[in-house]
């Protein structure tokens, strides 16, 4: 999964190495697109799956559109992690 995303980012010209940055209560947060795809990657088979398919609808598309993928896709992971720890401390 993750080498296949990432090729797949890299035939329309988007480095997998990329970051986006996060602001959450003026803390930053920087994921690359590969971290994203590797966070997914190590998620249940279900959310493994729904990734893969969403990705493979939006790799066809735009630049813009795949930017936006992947910046709701990793705020998403970002928020259940920092979710995740807090209810652990």
């Amino acid at each position: 999964m993750v080498d296949f995303c990432k090729d797949e980012l890299l035939k329309v010209g988007i480095n997998p190495a990329s970051t986006i940055e996060y602001d959450v209560n003026g803390k930053i947060y920087t994921l690359s697109l590969e971290w994203v795809i590797e966070a997914y990657s190590g998620a249940s088979e279900r959310t493994r799956n729904l990734f893969v398919d969403s990705f493979k609808e939006i790799i066809g598309t735009n630049t813009k559109n795949i930017e936006k993928f992947f910046e709701d896709m990793g705020q998403l992971v970002l928020m259940t992690s920092l979710s995740e720890n807090a209810l652990e401390d």
